[in-house]
């Protein structure tokens, strides 16, 4: 896990991705989405943990939610744009869940992050990955879905410009766009909190 510093605000470069269009040509409609399932299922998970649903077993229940919805549209979703539905039905069942939690986030809890390691691994190391996952979750929630949505996919996922603006279908030139005001906001509130000594 990175750290806030290390999300840098070099000029992400406009590189086209490795041809995925033309690959569900030819394939049963069960077949794509198994396909589909198979590819992009922890991406997705990734994506709606990264745009606000928790806990884990909610995230769990979001991403069966997607697919879903996918198993009742994929004869109307056009070959080689699975991903490109799934990841935009993920940012709407992710608002839909946001909206039903009301249980308000716990930021880098000590006590509770270090009842919750189960003895793998370095707990120390797991207890420092956690507060980060903590403080990042707080900091990307300042930031509105169409910043957020671009922010997750290039910095988290290292997703190429391209590929988001694909996924979105967006111009490339609004995805850098919505790229430098998000990681300016992310910037922003992170001092914020680093003024107010909330460090993980």
């Amino acid at each position: 896990m990175q750290s806030m510093q290390n999300v840098t605000a070099v000029e992400p470069p406009l590189e086209e991705p490795a041809a995925v269009a033309g690959e569900s040509q030819g394939l049963s409609p069960s077949l794509r989405l198994e396909r589909a399932a198979r590819d992009d299922f922890q991406f997705i998970w990734r994506c709606l943990r990264r745009f606000g649903v928790q806990p884990e077993h909610c995230v769990d229940d979001a991403a069966q939610r997607v697919f879903e919805i996918a198993a009742l549209r994929i004869s109307i979703i056009e070959p080689g744009h699975e991903r490109a539905f799934l990841f935009k039905t993920a940012l709407w069942v992710a608002q839909e869940f946001r909206r039903k939690q009301v249980r308000p986030r716990e930021v880098a809890d000590p006590t509770r992050v270090e009842a919750e390691i189960d003895g793998r691994g370095d707990p120390e190391r797991l207890l420092e990955e956690r507060r980060w996952r903590d403080v990042l979750d707080v900091l990307l929630d300042a930031l509105p879905m169409e910043l957020r949505s671009v922010f997750v996919l290039y910095e988290l996922e290292e997703l190429h410009m391209l590929e988001i603006a694909n996924l979105l279908q967006l111009a490339p030139g609004t995805v850098a766009s919505r790229l430098r005001r998000a990681r300016a906001a992310f910037h922003e509130r992170a001092r914020r909190f680093q003024a107010r000594g909330v460090k993980p």
